[in-house]
């Protein structure tokens, strides 16, 4: 199995944000969504960690009327990015983004319906501290759900991922080293990755079962915990 490469915590420089928010996630957003209004169908108040430019609060919204969302990340290129989405998306009501380290809640315990993260857990060196946070910030019947990527067996699996999930070349020349840079970030993101094993172990002490957690795709695993 291959080791942990971790990357950086914060992805803060105007390139990466730009990039980011550049990749068509559009397909893998609405349904996560889903998943989560599958499980909670009317959330209420929800707390997004990791937010990034906050397409995931701006899809939610779309989907459940009820929702207002919480919107948090470390990263102040993404959450600026994040600001001109949600208004260019007329949810600046509905949608609010925060400065705020996930590892150091600022909320009282049980604040939220559902709490949510996708693709963060794996920029985090020791993401034990920030599910426990995420666990007790949510309500009793409230849920959180958590997506990320799967750290691979092998280098041979994550050019195999790569390939395959990664895109074509675009047309435009001018546009191939934000295509290349776009790829290193799912390349770098891949080997930073947990296993399932790993995140089983790590929400054991929390008293979230193996149960809750499992393979979702080809290179993704899913957190979807109920709290009693």
């Amino acid at each position: 199995m291959l080791l942990r490469v971790l990357e950086p915590e914060v992805m803060d420089t105007p390139e990466e944000a730009r990039d980011y928010d550049a990749m068509d996630h559009a397909a893998v957003n609405r349904a996560f969504c889903e998943d989560v209004l599958a499980v909670l169908p009317s959330p209420g108040r929800v707390l997004d960690v990791g937010t990034g430019t906050a397409r995931i609060p701006i899809e939610l919204c779309r989907l459940a009327e009820g929702a207002e969302v919480v919107a948090i990340d470390l990263a102040d290129h993404m959450l600026a990015l994040a600001q001109e989405n949600i208004t260019r998306a007329g949810l600046a009501s509905r949608v609010t983004v925060a400065k705020i380290d996930a590892k150091a809640l600022p909320w009282p315990d049980g604040s939220f319906g559902a709490v949510l993260s996708n693709s963060i857990v794996h920029h985090i060196p020791e993401p034990a501290a920030v599910l426990a946070e995420m666990w007790r910030v949510t309500s009793r019947g409230g849920v959180l759900f958590v997506r990320d990527l799967h750290r691979p067996d092998s280098e041979a699996e994550i050019d195999h991922l790569v390939a395959l999930h990664g895109g074509a070349p675009p047309a435009d020349p001018a546009a191939l080293p934000s295509f290349e840079h776009q790829r290193s970030l799912f390349r770098a993101s891949l080997a930073a990755a947990l296993t399932v094993a790993e995140v089983v172990a790590l929400v054991a002490p929390l008293g979230i079962p193996a149960s809750a957690v499992r393979m979702t795709s080809d290179r993704h695993w899913t957190l979807s915990a109920v709290k009693p």
